[in-house]
This record gives structure tokens, sequence and C-alpha cells, in this order.
């Protein structure tokens, strides 16, 4: 019989603590969270690997460090309301879950979005919202939002999630430049967001955050 428990120390032992990421609610929130029950049996396995695990439709899971370097460098507190965008099947949105007040998750691939639901039904996450729904409209009749992720590559931010996000507020994206990306992230002021460099990660772009292609005759 697996021992997931043993390989969630493991990641947060030799995946997370090497990484620099020492906030307190975040450790405790990844020792917690079942990985392996956020994923389709297939891939439970590999719920602890350092990669990323592909999923349906090119999707993936990012990888452990991305995801605890991307919630250090945001800050979430217990009072604040998250925007979770490309939560698949809810692990990311779990997680945020014991950090933040409240977390509205969407994804828009049908099935990913009610096993997420079923998955952070066991899993007691009751402040989360899965709303299904294309990624780059967002959930904008539930902001504005305190704090902003997104679950994957961005080849260019919408405007209309970057609306969603409040004055004052922050938001965390993995830039992708081919095959090379970048994490940022974006302090809003007023209605403009600066953005500051955080580390190199790498993730497919999502759907709906394309570059599109330059027209030449």
């Amino acid at each position: 019989m697996t021992d997931f428990a043993e390989r969630r120390r493991m990641m947060v032992d030799t995946q997370i603590r090497p990484s620099d990421v020492t906030k307190f609610p975040i450790i405790k929130a990844m020792l917690e969270v079942e990985r392996e029950a956020f994923l389709p049996d297939a891939l439970r396995e590999a719920a602890y690997s350092g990669e990323n695990i592909e999923l349906d439709g090119g999707r993936v899971l990012l990888e452990p460090r991305t995801l605890a370097k991307m919630l250090d460098a945001v800050d979430i507190s217990n009072d604040e309301l998250v925007l979770d965008i490309g939560c698949t099947y809810g692990y990311s949105s779990a997680v945020v879950a014991r950090i933040a007040q409240a977390v509205v998750a969407v994804e828009e691939d049908e099935t990913m979005a009610n096993e997420a639901q079923a998955m952070l039904a066991d899993a007691g996450a009751d402040n989360v919202i899965v709303q299904t729904g294309e990624l780059a409209a967002g959930a904008s009749e539930h902001g504005p939002y305190d704090v902003i992720l997104i679950q994957g590559g961005v080849g260019v931010l919408p405007q209309a999630i970057e609306d969603q996000l409040k004055d004052g507020g922050r938001m965390v994206c993995l830039f992708m430049q081919g095959a090379l990306g970048v994490v940022k992230v974006g302090y809003k002021s007023g209605s403009t967001v600066s953005w500051r460099f955080e580390f190199n990660a790498g993730a497919p772009v999502l759907p709906g955050f394309e570059k599109q292609a330059a027209f030449a005759l």
C-alpha cells in the first residue's frame, strides 16, 4: 500500500522548503492536503513527483515547487478572497482554501469542474465555489478579488482578468515566452498593474491566454 502521507512529507522537505518557501500556512496546507486525492486514479502514483503532471486537454497540475513559490509570492492572508483560474481537479483551490477566507475556482473543462467540486467536498473545503466557464472570463460576479492565481502558462493576460483584481490586490502569473517562463507578481494601483519578477518556471499556456500570431503579408 502506498504511503502517501510519507510522500507528502518528503515533497515538503525536498521540494518546498529548499525553494525558500518558509511561510507556515503554506507549509501546513501542503502537508495536510492530499494531493493524490485530486488526481484521476491512473495518475495518483505520480502525485508527489517534482514536475508538472500532464492531464487531459493539454492541461497540467503545476509542480509543487511552482505552486508553493507562487503562493509565497502573493502572501495570502486569512481574510482575503482569492480567484483560482484553471483549477483542474481542485488541488490548488484546496491548498488556498486553508490559507484564505474563501476561494472562487474557475474551470472550463466540465468533467474536471464536476470532479473538482466532488473532491473539494470530500476534502471538507467548504469555502470554495467551483464555477464552470471560460478561464479567460474569470468570475466577475463574485469579485473583485484580493488575489488572483492562474494555474498554467500565460501568453497574454486578458483584460477581463486584470479588471477583476481589487485596487491594492495582487496576482501571480506564469508568463511563457516560447519554452521558457517567468513568474511575476502584479500589484494593482488604480487601473494600473505593475509587475515584479519572482522566479522561472514552465507550463503549457491555458486556453484563452494564447498570444495571437502576428499577421504579415
